[in-house]
């Protein structure tokens, strides 16, 4: 996979004005504009569509037709923009326990990034869908680290490293992984299962999120959900896929493709809570 992006593009998508240095303020600001910017979503492997992890075809959705991706596209697309301004990026990738028994043992299905800046080494992440990482983490163990939204921590125990967050005061396991730096054909694997796996949340599910600076906007097939910082979280059933494309483009900033098709599938999605 080539690292060749279209930078200029990239910062008019993330509607980014500022200097750029391979530091670490500018890794904490790129991350919350790309958050920001560049929304969580499914569409494709919802509509059976293939999920193209090369940089042109991540440029070519995620930049130019206006729309987003979930972990490998999004997180594909970060490193590429990283590296392109001088930073050093290792792709890592993790298996998911959000909402999963900390025990549990799930498939390798979540890509994650390691940064080099200011000597030390950085967490990076633009790709977790309800709980995207505003900013960077510091990779040390046990340690609170405060982020635009909630506070977030390592957890590290030989060798295998847990991300943790804390909503509404309980800190809950994100995702477990090692550091151990992963080659592209890894990430093709996963993005296949994912994205074509019969009994995948991605295939059976809408799923889309944006983390703007101060809330999270989440939709689950017809629930979409507004949450801030110390305040209860706003829910709203959608009554059809009309209802849920409006939402899509109005509040997640999305282009959608082939709306009247779109929507029939929509549709069809059952009423259930997140």
């Amino acid at each position: 996979m080539s690292d060749a992006i279209d930078l200029d593009a990239y910062l008019r998508r993330i509607d980014w004005h500022g200097a750029l240095a391979p530091d670490l303020p500018t890794l904490r600001a790129l991350a919350v504009a790309h958050a920001a910017a560049i929304p969580f979503e499914n569409l494709d492997p919802l509509r059976g569509v293939p999920v193209r992890l090369e940089l042109a075809a991540l440029e070519r959705k995620l930049l130019h037709e206006g729309r987003g991706g979930y972990c490998f596209e999004q997180n594909l697309l970060f490193a590429a923009a990283l590296r392109a301004i001088g930073f050093d990026v290792h792709g890592l990738i993790a298996r998911v326990l959000w909402n999963q028994p900390e025990d549990a043992v799930t498939a390798q299905t979540h890509m994650l990034l390691r940064v080099a800046a200011h000597g030390e080494s950085w967490l990076a992440d633009v790709g977790f869908g309800s709980m995207t990482l505003t900013g960077a983490l510091h990779l040390e163990a046990g340690t609170a680290q405060a982020t635009a939204l909630e506070p977030f921590r390592l957890l590290e125990q030989g060798g295998e490293w847990r991300m943790q967050a804390c909503v509404r005061g309980d800190w809950l396991t994100l995702y477990r992984f090692d550091l151990q730096p992963r080659e592209p054909i890894d990430y093709v694997l996963a993005n296949h299962y994912v994205s074509t796996y019969p009994s995948s949340n991605f295939v059976q599910h809408l799923i889309a999120a944006r983390t703007l600076r101060d809330r999270r906007l989440t939709l689950r097939d017809r629930e979409f959900t507004v949450r801030r910082p110390g305040a209860e979280p706003e829910r709203h059933t959608l009554r059809d896929g009309a209802a849920m494309c409006r939402v899509l483009e109005q509040e997640f900033g999305l282009r959608l493709p082939d709306r009247a098709a779109l929507e029939r599938r929509l549709d069809a999605l059952p009423v259930n809570r997140m």
